[in-house]
């Protein structure tokens, strides 16, 4: 059988840098955002794009579409939250809504962005994107979710209940709408129980592994990350953090539901005003669950598919997430 080869990715337009968002350059306080800075290729731009990624990923994950979406006449800009690849991996602000100010004031202060943004979410960046645009309405020109509520094989039935409770739904109702889509949540494999395999392996030998299995399970399309693209995400997950050093940490850090972290701040009485669109893959068993909590938290929002993906849409058929990407954002 012959190798496979990544396919070829067009940064010729790339301009990656860093922004100090903190007051102090000092470790464990020191915030720093890496990002990917691609300008459309004429200066009548049709409006910014941010792409916000998911765990255990980085920007990488949009290696693919940002250049045909600056094509498409869009500024395009994707960070690395922090806790993630080169940025900075402060001891604290892993909630929602800290991560999303981040964003923020990286796009505003740093960028000098002055006009509202699409912004673009996947896995645990849908949860991010959800609350930039709750946070700052005024500066969110729509937003593009694909949230994951994977966490809840680490809480149980039993939190979900109580992290969704205000979203208006009774535990009964909860209950029976979820059990099928947490089952299969759970037979997934959890970060919990592959983490003690994790654990008792080497540090980088142990993360490629619990990174192939992670990226394999909930992908209809797995030969879409290849071995090369494998071996940058293990060895971006393998960097010194405090975040990085137990999986299931990370997990309660970063990936706990949108609503028990963001509630205070972002979930307002009434939904959200932005208009939303909720995305999955086709093959995406946490597409049902995803469009449930993007109901509750939208006034104005559809769906969307990518066909012949899972859960990883940007990686594996980016050809149609750019397309159903440009098609929403264009309405607004």
């Amino acid at each position: 059988m012959p190798v496979r080869s990544p396919r070829r990715i067009d940064d010729s337009r790339w301009i990656s840098s860093r922004a100090n968002l903190s007051e102090t350059r000092s470790w464990p306080d020191e915030v720093t955002i890496r990002y990917i800075d691609c300008p459309a290729p004429s200066d009548a731009a049709e409006g910014t794009i941010l792409l916000i990624h998911g765990f255990p990923e980085t920007s990488y994950q949009f290696r693919h579409v940002i250049t045909p979406l600056s094509d498409a006449g869009f500024r395009v800009i994707a960070p690395d939250y922090r806790g993630a690849s080169h940025s900075s991996h402060p001891r604290d602000g892993y909630t929602k809504s800290v991560m999303a100010q981040d964003l923020h004031t990286l796009l505003l202060d740093h960028l000098r962005i002055t006009g509202p943004v699409h912004v673009v979410g996947q896995d645990i960046g849908g949860m991010v994107a959800h609350a930039y645009a709750s946070r700052f309405p005024k500066d969110t020109r729509s937003v593009y979710v694909q949230i994951s509520p994977v966490s809840q094989q680490v809480h149980g039935l039993q939190n979900l209940t109580l992290e969704m409770k205000h979203l208006g739904e009774s535990a009964h109702s909860l209950e029976q709408k979820h059990t099928r889509t947490l089952s299969t949540v759970q037979e997934f494999g959890t970060l919990r129980s592959t983490g003690s395999l994790f654990r008792k392996l080497s540090w980088r030998a142990g993360s490629r592994i619990y990174l192939e299995h992670f990226y394999d399970r909930p992908s209809l399309n797995p030969g879409a990350i290849y071995p090369a693209d494998l071996d940058h995400y293990a060895t971006m997950f393998a960097r010194p953090a405090r975040c990085h050093e137990e999986p299931a940490l990370m997990c309660t850090e970063l990936s706990t539901l949108m609503p028990k972290r963001i509630a205070s701040s972002c979930v307002r009485e009434s939904p959200c005003s932005v208009p939303a669109q909720a995305l999955n893959g086709k093959g995406s068993f946490l597409a049902e669950i995803a469009e449930s909590m993007v109901d509750e938290m939208y006034r104005d929002w559809s769906a969307a598919t990518v066909e012949g993906s899972g859960h990883w849409c940007a990686e594996e058929n980016p050809e149609d997430f750019v397309k159903r990407v440009l098609t929403f954002v264009r309405k607004h």
